[in-house]
């Protein structure tokens, strides 16, 4: 396996960031939502529907936002400037988690700070091209998504110290967890941001805004002309949806069927380990030993014997 260089290790620490988010929110926020809704008598159902809703909301929004940021993203020293913006107010609104007491203003801030990772994941996916080579870029890709979510257990599990073992309130206890993340998120942005030069861009247009939906439409109408690339597109987007949508609700599914709030945790563990596979199997992969799909199929059919029987 070829060595990392620096600036790709730098790339691989931002996924390590914030993938601390995602665990958060995909165990211990829902159960947190879930206090704050009781405490305000919303009925476990209704609660169940309110996270869902705002799960889809920040998802329709971000696939409103996403190619129209991503095509301003393209004009030269534009792409630095929207990672960093979309992935600190991110942090920031993580941050602030603890400060809203009522459920519906913890929904909205939960839904400004999920649009703003999503975003900023746009960003850092498309800074791969001017991080690394062509032949290296699965494996890069791989690496910085396993080593992601291994990284993330480390602030997740002093969270839980913090909430379960430390003797705190739970309210301080949680606003601890909150910033705790916030941080570990912030720290490793920064070496991606300091180090990262953006190689491939277009010059400022004159009209800015114009000539930006003009690109967008061209390019959305190229696409349909590329058969492989359309079904790619549209296989990822209902893929990746499936996946998030299971990571963003088992735990409020769990908690809303009556398991306590360890059980709930637990159903999202087997989660975080099969993404270590890909950095064992990835060494292969570029030796040329095995094909990419030689994973992926085994690797789709463990996870369908995971979640169909939920």
């Amino acid at each position: 396996m070829k060595k990392l260089t620096k600036l790709e290790f730098k790339w691989i620490c931002y996924d390590i960031g914030n993938s601390a988010f995602i665990l958060l929110v995909s165990t211990i926020l829902p159960i947190y939502f879930n206090s704050l809704s009781d405490a305000a008598g919303v009925a476990e159902s209704d609660y169940l529907s309110y996270w869902s809703y705002a799960t889809s909301i920040s998802t329709i929004i971000v696939a409103l936002l996403g190619p129209i940021l991503g095509t301003i993203a393209d004009y030269r020293g534009n792409k630095k400037k929207v990672f960093l913006s979309s992935a600190l107010l991110g942090a920031l609104a993580l941050a602030c988690f603890a400060i809203p007491s009522h459920w519906l203003s913890f929904l909205v801030l939960y839904i400004c700070a999920k649009i703003c990772y999503s975003l900023s994941l746009v960003f850092y996916d498309s800074m791969l091209v001017d991080v690394t080579s062509e032949d290296h870029m699965d494996s890069v890709s791989s690496q910085g998504y396993a080593f992601g979510y291994i990284g993330s257990c480390i602030p997740f599990v002093i969270s839980l110290f913090i909430i379960l073992a430390s003797g705190l309130p739970m309210h301080t206890a949680m606003m601890i967890a909150f910033v705790l993340n916030a941080v570990w998120w912030i720290v490793f942005t920064l070496p991606l941001a300091r180090a990262y030069k953006q190689k491939h861009y277009i010059e400022p247009e004159r009209h800015v805004i114009h000539d930006t939906f003009a690109r967008l439409g061209k390019t959305l109408s190229s696409i349909k002309k590329e058969k492989k690339i359309f079904l790619f597109l549209l296989a990822f987007f209902f893929f990746i949806d499936g996946v998030y949508t299971i990571i963003d609700l088992a735990t409020a599914y769990g908690t809303s069927l009556g398991l306590d709030s360890t059980a709930a945790r637990s159903a999202l563990y087997p989660d975080r380990r099969f993404p270590c596979k890909s950095a064992v199997c990835q060494p292969f992969q570029d030796a040329g030993h095995r094909e990419t799909d030689q994973d992926l199929y085994p690797g789709l059919f463990l996870y369908r014997m995971l979640c169909d029987p939920a």
